[in-house]
């Protein structure tokens, strides 16, 4: 399964989000995005990481930094997570899993030792001309945020 690296072209896509709206990539050039996957909403592991990005936003946006979730959930259940856990930052629906494919982000993974297909737990930051500035896949969610907020020099905020 490919997966992007540092220099490819992040594919463009457009979704719907948590709210009604549809959300196109490209409409964010100009700006850093970080783009993470996650398997599903409500979920221990995905509420820990969106909750890690929610309280991180300020300093991420300080950076110049827009973020985005994507898993397959629908937009109803993505509106539910984000009003429950106070998310302040657009989810996304890839109901079909074809963004997350294209993005290297659903295929075979192990899952308690069984190799199973399924959504692949990464992050992406695409830098203002829409090139992959840091690809990161099969993350642990916990933790994950403050190592990437590491890794991209955005100190505590």
């Amino acid at each position: 399964m490919p997966r992007l690296e540092v220099g490819d072209t992040a594919p463009d896509f457009t979704l719907p989000a948590a709210d009604g709206s549809e959300v196109t990539l490209s409409d964010f050039r100009g700006q850093r995005v970080v783009v993470y996957f996650y398997p599903a909403a409500m979920t221990p592991g995905c509420t820990t990481q969106a909750c890690d990005f929610r309280d991180s936003l300020a300093a991420l946006q300080g950076a110049g930094l827009q973020v985005f979730g994507i898993s397959p959930d629908k937009p109803e259940k993505l509106g539910k997570f984000a009003e429950k856990e106070s998310l302040n930052f657009p989810l996304l629906s890839d109901a079909d899993k074809s963004v997350m494919t294209e993005w290297g982000a659903f295929g075979e993974k192990k899952n308690y030792g069984k190799i199973v297909q399924g959504v692949i737990r990464s992050t992406v930051v695409v830098d203002a001309d829409g090139t992959v500035e840091h690809a990161q896949y099969n993350v642990k969610a916990t933790g994950h945020v403050g190592r990437l907020r590491k890794q991209l020099g955005i100190d505590e905020g």
